[in-house]
């Protein structure tokens, strides 16, 4: 999995060829440049999708419901895999934020956001979703026995239609796809399905800052080897994620998100500290998979409640840390 950083806020970008996000600087008396960058997004089988009837990205949760409920008709594939059990996927969910308003703040408004699970909001948007797919069955039968391995080989060959996850994950699918004897470009990407001016949107995080230590006594070399590492290793295309140099193409897998225009939104994480003490103090977890375990399984009938009282809990939860300063 990869890890994210402190970017700082930037208004939307089409997702073309030159967008892409600048380098950083550190405060050190040293330069730090941003790795690859990891937008979010659904990784999907694009040949189930189309066996489904399937042509258009659904623009909206309701339609993006409809689409899996055509793929459980028409096809033999599971629409939507939970990865309950392994547990770290499901923390994928919280990177909806900021996609459904198309907000560079919605991790920052987190801080002082009384009610973080508000209707319309983004984590309600996509918690409502997670609790609706699988509500209507369109999961896997039992979330307890699945298998993270075990899944990216599923997803290869068509046994399940997709998973909400980074971008980073598609490479691991596509040499899923490569051991099954498929062909990789099976595997595609689609932005979360929401619209804000007629334009998805997509958040980006960047991944690991590279640096030149100050103190080193090879600074040329590792210089260098850092402009390599950036400008010519290929790292950033290989992992299917943006590069961090000026004018770099997307890569493959993410060519169809400058073709449909999807606004590449860097995510703010000015006040992550903050939200991080908050999150700690309510023990809310928004980074960890409990409640969204906790919010399939209310959602599967195997605990009591609905998702409004989930909601419900986890905003009180959210505001007491919040009115106590995290």
């Amino acid at each position: 999995m990869p890890s994210s950083s402190t970017p700082s806020a930037r208004p939307p970008r089409s997702a073309g060829s030159t967008c892409t996000p600048r380098r950083a600087r550190s405060a050190a008396p040293s330069t730090a440049f941003r790795g690859s960058t990891p937008p979010t997004g659904w990784v999907y089988n694009k040949d189930v999708w189309a066996k489904a009837g399937i042509t258009d990205w659904p623009k909206t949760p309701a339609e993006f419901l409809a689409d899996l409920q055509a793929i459980k008709d028409r096809t033999d594939a599971i629409p939507y895999y939970t990865n309950y059990k392994d547990g770290w996927p499901l923390t994928a969910w919280t990177s909806v934020l900021g996609s459904p308003s198309c907000d560079a703040k919605a991790g920052d408004a987190l801080a002082t956001s009384t009610d973080p699970w508000a209707t319309g909001g983004d984590l309600n948007v996509g918690d409502s979703l997670l609790f609706d797919i699988v509500n209507k069955k369109l999961s896997e039968e039992d979330p307890t026995t699945t298998n993270w391995e075990d899944s990216k080989g599923q997803l290869a060959t068509g046994k399940i239609a997709g998973m909400w996850l980074g971008s980073w994950a598609i490479v691991q699918m596509r040499d899923a796809a490569e051991k099954a004897g498929k062909d990789p470009s099976v595997i595609g990407y689609m932005p979360f399905p929401a619209q804000v001016n007629g334009k998805f949107c997509s958040m980006v995080t960047p991944d690991y800052l590279y640096s030149v230590n100050v103190h080193s006594k090879n600074k040329a070399a590792a210089h260098a080897w850092l402009r390599w590492m950036l400008d010519e290793s290929g790292f950033a295309d290989a992992n299917q994620a943006i590069s961090s140099v000026r004018g770099a193409p997307l890569p493959t897998a993410l060519k169809p998100f400058g073709d449909a225009g999807v606004q590449l939104v860097e995510l703010s994480q000015v006040k992550a500290g903050q939200v991080n003490a908050i999150d700690n103090a309510s023990e809310v977890g928004l980074n960890k998979p409990d409640y969204r375990q906790r919010l399939i399984d209310v959602a599967r009938g195997a605990a009591p409640g609905d998702a409004k009282s989930v909601f419900a809990e986890l905003t009180t939860r959210w505001a007491d840390a919040v009115k106590m300063g995290g």
